[in-house]
């Protein structure tokens, strides 16, 4: 186990430097315009003016050279956003706790949920409960996040008067109104993703259902609760723990852009909005690598997570 362990961490390193060079490569070389000295220099400079920031700033040194300084900027948290005038790291670490709080509580609320309905489902297979868990999902679907915030805020926050409209209140400060504002945004996120899980885990656990280790543990005269939760949902959790895994680093990366932005919440999201319509490499850089890190390191702890329920995966 230690082994493997091992070569996923050093894996997830080597990955991690090939994201960054083609992230940089992307950004500062293919991307027209975006070359940093021409955002300094404004829009109306010349090319002369545009040459005396080049060299000032290092962007005439050669392309590795630039790389290295670069990514050394985002990492040690010294990157500045030329055209929005901030430090990039300071403006990530205020919206990093609305995003993660946003995620976290989204993530295990869609988690649990997907768990029990497709369990449900798949038990009650062509019967009515099946058939209205399906319907549900497919709504869940098919809901567009900003289309579902705006009727909650609409109608359960301003006509009813039950949740707060927008807004952010830190954990640290009150934990009750913290929960209170964020009840509709993890809602809001969710269900999108409880429609799509329940319906993969439905599938899973109607495939493993037909497994000789399970006609097995049955004909051992074991309990169906028992044959369900310690054999069938064991393995068919594996698709799902993966899915979870990867869409909870999206989303922390910047994913919920849609549910920051209704409910005002200024997170990650919110900031790489606002940098798509600044032009703003060096921070949607700063974001995508807070996105590959989040994604790399959530695949990798997935990965040792497989290798405690299935050992064969150590191999």
């Amino acid at each position: 186990m230690s082994r493997f362990v091992v070569r996923r961490l050093l894996t997830m390193v080597l990955l991690l430097f090939a994201i960054s060079a083609v992230t940089f490569l992307l950004f500062i070389v293919a991307l027209p315009g975006g070359n940093p000295a021409g955002q300094i220099a404004g829009r109306l400079a010349t090319p002369a003016e545009i040459h005396l920031i080049s060299v000032r700033y290092g962007f005439d040194k050669p392309i590795y050279i630039q790389y290295l300084k670069t990514m050394g900027n985002i990492f040690t948290g010294t990157a500045y956003s030329y055209s929005q005038g901030f430090n990039v790291l300071s403006e990530i670490e205020t919206g990093l706790p609305k995003t993660l709080s946003l995620a976290f509580g989204a993530g295990f609320f869609w988690l649990f949920a997907s768990i029990v309905l497709g369990t449900l489902a798949a038990i009650h297979q062509g019967k009515y409960l099946d058939r209205v868990l399906t319907v549900l999902s497919m709504v869940g679907v098919s809901m567009p996040p900003f289309f579902l915030g705006a009727l909650l805020i609409y109608y359960v926050g301003y006509k009813v008067g039950l949740i707060p409209i927008g807004g952010y209140v830190p954990l640290t400060q009150n934990p009750a109104a913290w929960f209170w504002h964020l009840l509709a945004p993890w809602f809001t996120l969710s269900v999108l993703f409880i429609g799509f899980y329940s319906r993969v885990l439905r599938g899973s656990i109607l495939d493993v259902s037909n497994e000789d280790y399970v006609r097995t543990a049955r004909a051992k005269g074991l309990s169906e609760r028992r044959v369900l939760i310690r054999h069938i949902l064991r393995t068919s959790l594996l698709p799902i723990i993966s899915l979870w895994g990867l869409d909870m680093a999206q989303v922390i990366g910047g994913g919920a852009i849609l549910t920051e932005t209704v409910y005002n919440l200024h997170g990650v999201g919110q900031l790489a909005a606002n940098s798509i319509g600044n032009f703003d490499t060096v921070t949607l850089m700063s974001i995508v690598m807070l996105t590959a890190i989040a994604v790399v390191v959530m695949n990798a702890l997935i990965d040792i997570f497989y290798a405690v329920l299935d050992p064969r995966i150590r191999l």
